[in-house]
Parts: structure tokens; sequence; C-alpha cells
């Protein structure tokens, strides 16, 4: 079995073909969409092909380690920013196959008008302890 990564983005990735931002999206779009998501991680839940999920807000901080005796540098929010992660699943599959499979089922989450979004979603392997993609 394979780890991956899957994310989602506010932004930062080509744009999807349904391409409204869920701040203009109703009430119900909204719950049709996390709705989709659940019954998806919940089917992977069966399979046991689902490791875990979570949904992001889109403020942040970038924090980075500044020296001995010395508080962390911030730097952020930015909400401006070009890339902004949305949300992240974790799969652990078979092959690099079947998590394009899910990851492309994923994507079909509806949005607006109750429409498929077709967004990009970036898939990215996990390395193992020795610096390698796991297998």
């Amino acid at each position: 079995m394979a780890k991956y990564l899957l994310l989602k983005h506010y932004r930062g990735a080509p744009a999807p073909v349904n391409n409204v931002p869920m701040d203009q999206w109703t009430p119900q779009e909204v719950s049709a969409h996390i709705q989709y998501m659940n019954d998806f991680a919940g089917r992977l839940e069966k399979t046991g092909e689902f490791v875990d999920g979570q949904a992001l807000a889109p403020e942040g901080t970038f924090v980075r380690y500044d020296g001995e005796g010395r508080p962390p540098v911030t730097d952020g929010p930015f909400a401006e920013t070009k890339d902004l992660i949305a949300g992240w699943m974790v799969i652990d599959v078979d092959s690099y196959e079947r998590a394009v499979e899910l990851a492309g089922e994923l994507s079909a989450a509806p949005g607006a008008g109750g429409e498929p979004i077709h967004e990009w979603l970036e898939l990215r392997p996990f390395l193992s302890a020795h610096g390698t993609v796991t297998e």
C-alpha cells in the first residue's frame, strides 16, 4: 500500500470547470459539497483506503525558527497569496493508478448549481523515512 496526499486548493491550481468560489455558493450548495466529501471518505473507510482528511480555513501564518533563544518569526496571514490549501485527504491505496482514479472521483464534488466542480487536485506521494516514495 502507498499513501498519497490529495490537496484541495482555494486557488493556485488551474481553474476548475465550475469555477464559482465557495463563498458565492448557497448554503445548500455548500452542504451538498460537504456531504459529497463525507460520503466519499466514508466509502474509503469501508475499503480501508481512507487515512484522514480535513478542511482548512483560508487564513494562515508562516512560522520560522529564528535562532536559539529568539522567538519564532511569523509572517502572514496571506489571504491574498496565490496558493491556499482548502483541505486535504490522505489515502492508502495499492497503486498510483488507484490514487489517480480516486482523485478524479473527488474532483467531481458538486459546486455552484449542484454541478461537479471538476477541480484540479494535487496528488502527492508520501516519502519514506529513507527519502523514497512509499510503496
